[in-house]
């Protein structure tokens, strides 16, 4: 199999995972998504619908699906996200039938979710979810970043940093965290935890016969 897509080998085939990763704003988790989807075939974003304005560079369909708030409670009420939440007073939420396609099609499906939406992902999905949370390496560093991307007001970057402490509370509800200090090591500590997760015995559908297989041609 190659890295990062389902591939099959002698009727060996692998079902989907939905890999999430969660961070305090400004942690890296949305560089690291995007290093991940450039670098790993089979491999696709989650694309969540949002309430909040579009910020420079976004694209609609790409970055986010834009939509109103009335639209927004109209697909809750629809039953069309995974998850969803409320996050600085805007709606996030993931849509149900791009995933579900991917995953019947045995792709990967990467989530940029806070830890609210995973625990909404895991109680539907179980054991079909992957979950990593992204700490900065320290409070002064991870001010200087939300500093550095220059796209918040200083009341806001103020709360995002009051926001962070409760997120990183959430810690121990994720299967594995990452330290990210310098981008390239956090980097390839995720690709490996997804190289692992795709490797695990019970992703691969098949490999019963397909071991069953071998061990009859070396016993005939």
């Amino acid at each position: 199999m190659s890295d990062g897509a389902a591939g099959s080998h002698s009727g060996v085939e692998r079902r989907g995972l939905m890999f999430v990763l969660s961070s305090p704003s400004g942690a890296g988790k949305t560089t690291l998504s995007r290093m991940l989807v450039e670098q790993m075939p089979g491999l696709q974003m989650s694309v969540s619908a949002t309430t909040r304005p579009m910020r420079p560079g976004e694209v609609e369909g790409r970055d986010y699906y834009f939509v109103d708030r009335p639209k927004f409670d109209k697909m809750v009420g629809a039953g069309e996200f995974l998850e969803w939440a409320n996050v600085f007073d805007n709606r996030y939420g993931t849509p149900r039938a791009p995933v579900e396609a991917a995953l019947a099609a045995g792709r990967d499906v990467l989530f940029d979710i806070d830890w609210q939406g995973t625990q909404q992902l895991r109680s539907r999905a179980g054991s079909d979810v992957v979950s990593v949370f992204i700490l900065p390496p320290s409070v002064q560093a991870l001010e200087h970043r939300l500093h550095t991307r220059a796209q918040d007001s200083h009341e806001v970057i103020r709360g995002r940093m009051k926001k962070a402490g409760d997120e990183m509370s959430h810690f121990d509800a994720y299967d594995y965290i990452v330290v990210n200090d310098n981008i390239g090591v956090a980097f390839e500590s995720v690709r490996s935890i997804l190289r692992a997760e795709q490797l695990k015995r019970e992703r691969q559908v098949g490999l019963d016969a397909f071991v069953r297989g071998m061990r009859q041609q070396l016993e005939g």
